[in-house]
């Protein structure tokens, strides 16, 4: 796939099908990404990828959690707010995005079943894990961020879909003592990766995009 198609019709995938991603799938996938720029080439970027059985396991887990509201901790604090502009596109893109699924407003219980999708991992039969020492900062973080568009990106060119989950971070205590991964790293990001379900509903929907005018000053 020619790299400015990838990016153009890279989306988000919701809904997955059972099949496995291959071992060698994988490694492709993170054999591209490791080609991502970062800070003076320091590749801060650790990764734990999730399969099978422990993805089962791990998924169980985080649903009971998450069923029970228990109290959540990321390593990465959830916004706590956005400017005016930012906020009005999240939430029209909250409000397009229930009503292409059919769940209105007040459907709490509709509401309710979305969230817990995420902790099943959307029914991706993979989910990867991006870990930074705990002592990095913002630039590391981005240099992850990076990485984390190069894998997804890769991913799509080989017909893998993905998504990005900030969600499954709300319980980084569990992840951590799942994995075994000392509490002095931090969670970034957690993204599900699967051949999508094209004929679901879920997978219909596309955000709105900004134009390049609409965010680009020019000076020459």
């Amino acid at each position: 796939m020619e790299v400015l198609e990838g990016i153009k019709t890279r989306h988000s995938s919701r809904a997955f099908k059972p099949n496995p991603i291959n071992r060698d799938v994988m490694e492709k996938i993170l054999q591209a990404a490791s080609n991502s720029p970062s800070y003076t080439n320091t590749q801060p970027w650790e990764v734990v990828v999730l399969s099978g059985k422990k993805r089962d396991e791990l998924s169980r887990k985080l649903l009971e959690l998450a069923k029970v509201k228990a109290p959540t901790r990321r390593d990465l604090p959830t916004p706590r707010g956005w400017p005016p502009p930012l906020e009005e596109r999240s939430r029209e893109h909250g409000a397009r995005r229930l009503k292409a699924l059919g769940v209105a407003r007040d459907d709490e219980e509709g509401r309710e079943r979305l969230r817990l999708m995420n902790f099943e991992f959307y029914g991706a039969p993979c989910a990867v894990f991006l870990f930074i020492d705990g002592s990095l900062g913002e630039w590391s973080i981005f240099d992850t961020g990076l990485f984390a568009q190069s894998l997804i990106l890769a991913a799509h060119s080989l017909g893998v879909g993905s998504c990005m989950q900030a969600a499954v971070t709300d319980y980084t205590p569990e992840i951590k003592k799942f994995f075994g991964i000392a509490d002095s790293k931090k969670l970034v990001i957690c993204i599900s990766l699967g051949y999508p379900d094209d004929k679901a509903k879920l997978n219909a929907y596309r955000s709105l995009r900004q134009k390049p005018d609409e965010f680009t000053r020019w000076y020459e």
